[in-house]
């Protein structure tokens, strides 16, 4: 085999592997209810406003 045909065939099980990563990563993320994804963006909401303390860069403290 040429070096071009081995190059080849790495980038196509490169294409396949990440595909397989995508479509296992959008699975999962579909597993969520809506009151699981509304439950969680308010906790992380909660958590991201807890402390009182002004952003970076805003002068306004």
């Amino acid at each position: 085999m040429r070096w071009w045909k081995v190059l080849g065939l790495a980038g196509l099980a490169g294409v396949a592997a990440t595909g397989v990563v995508v479509a296992r990563a959008e699975r999962r993320r579909r597993a969520y209810t809506p009151e699981e994804i509304r439950t969680r963006l308010r906790d992380r909401h909660a958590a991201a406003t807890a402390g009182g303390a002004a952003p970076p860069g805003d002068d306004r403290a």
